[in-house]
């Protein structure tokens, strides 16, 4: 914060008062858009991928926001289906150097009461300032991560993120001291033992322990069998939230996976988004079981048809030992006909052998598809031929639409209980 502290703390205190905010709205409050020169102009992150992360932030592409001492998480959805999971750590300051900053605050008695009231003014910059260290960040302090390709430092995730933490200054500039690395309490508590006059290295952490057990701590619920015991509760029972209209996205993990564990966290996150689909899919009635009575190959087509288009794909594809084109017809097949379709394309099977009248369906069917395609259909089974087009009657006795692509049958629509309606599809 050396430039800024050079202007003096009166003119930091006038420029909170007066200056407009950013023009995307980063940075309403001082805190806020000193946070946002810092990234900017002294950072030195890389310029080409700001713009693009204001855009990203300002269009609510990034998820709920972590603040944790010395870094900030957050998902941001990209142009993929599943969102990047973002990281951005911030230097922390050491023991030595807090001891510092906060002998410099409490030196200063009008700036250490407006902290310990809950206030956290402007003129505290220059103050660390006269610590010999930057409170807001200076080149290579700020650390992005992402999981995305893109190896630009930051990318554009990366820099929405880097944007949002401006916002969340704006509403508690104390978050600047969290991702220095102490929390509030903990700065607090090391102010009030330099008033009482007590070593900081001996009283800071047992005064931070106080001021967390007054907290209100997490409710402790009541126990279902004392509750089931007792007598029925009185009253309409309160009505179960209704589900979200679209599946959530999981978390960012709370530490790295270890170094030798390649593509652990990919992984990982990949299970935890499709536990959260499968959760989703119960909530809304989309799946009687959410898909855990299945079998293996059923499954493994499930997985692809929710893969299909990304990365994940492939390397579904190179664990299961399927060659990539068949995975994606298996894919395919679930997307469009579900379990049904799935077995559609698998097995072949004989209608006129298993089903009464199924002739004369068969041969309807094959009228529909001469007049479609101008050419005389086949008959082979369960299936319908005729030049690039095929229909597939399934045991459900629904009719799936296939279209010829480089030399296979893939699934080109949902079923239909009419032949001419599957064709249209076409």
């Amino acid at each position: 914060m050396t430039a800024a502290a050079g202007r003096g703390a009166n003119e930091m205190a006038a420029t909170d008062a007066g200056d407009p905010p950013d023009a995307d709205g980063f940075g309403r409050t001082w805190w806020g858009r000193a946070w946002v020169e810092a990234l900017e102009q002294r950072a030195r992150l890389d310029p080409n991928r700001l713009p693009r992360g204001r855009g990203y932030a300002r269009d609510g592409a990034v998820g709920d926001l972590v603040l944790a001492p010395g870094e900030a998480r957050a998902q941001v959805q990209g142009r993929k289906v599943a969102p990047y999971d973002v990281r951005v750590r911030v230097r922390r300051f050491t023991d030595d150097e807090w001891n510092r900053v906060l002998d410099a605050i409490v030196a200063q008695l009008g700036r250490a009461a407006a902290l310990l009231d809950g206030d956290l003014p402007p003129e505290v910059a220059a103050d660390v300032t006269a610590a010999g260290l930057d409170l807001l960040p200076v080149g290579g302090e700020v650390g992005p991560r992402c999981t995305c390709p893109d190896e630009a430092d930051p990318c554009k995730h990366s820099a929405a993120v880097c944007y949002l933490v401006a916002d969340a200054l704006d509403a508690d500039p104390f978050t600047l001291l969290v991702l220095r690395g102490r929390t509030r309490d903990e700065v607090l508590a090391g102010l009030r033992s330099r008033r009482r006059g007590e070593e900081p290295s001996r009283t800071e952490a047992a005064e931070a322990d106080a001021v967390s057990s007054r907290s209100p701590g997490p409710d402790p619920g009541v126990d279902a069998r004392a509750a089931l015991a007792g007598p029925p509760p009185s009253g309409p029972l309160p009505a179960p939230p209704a589900p979200s209209r679209q599946p959530g996205h999981p978390a960012a993990l709370p530490v790295d996976p270890p170094a030798g564990r390649a593509g652990l966290r990919a992984d990982l996150l990949t299970l935890a988004a499709d536990a959260a689909a499968r959760a989703w899919e119960l909530a809304v009635g989309l799946s009687p079981d959410g898909g855990l009575g299945l079998d293996a190959d059923a499954d493994l087509a499930r997985r692809a048809e929710r893969t299909l288009g990304t990365p994940a794909f492939s390397t579904l594809a190179d664990r299961s030992g399927i060659n990539g084109r068949e995975l994606a017809r298996w894919g395919l097949a679930w997307r469009h006909g579900g379990a049904n379709g799935l077995e559609t394309f698998r097995a072949d099977w004989n209608p006129v052998d298993e089903v009464a009248g199924a002739g004369e369906l068969l041969k309807a069917a094959r009228a529909a598809l001469r007049d479609a395609t101008g050419t005389a259909a086949e008959i082979a089974g369960n299936r319908l031929t005729g030049g690039r087009l095929q229909l597939r009657l399934g045991r459900d006795f629904l009719w799936y639409p296939y279209a010829r692509s480089d030399g296979d049958w893939e699934p080109a629509g949902p079923p239909q209980p009419d032949p001419g309606s599957a064709l249209t599809l076409l």
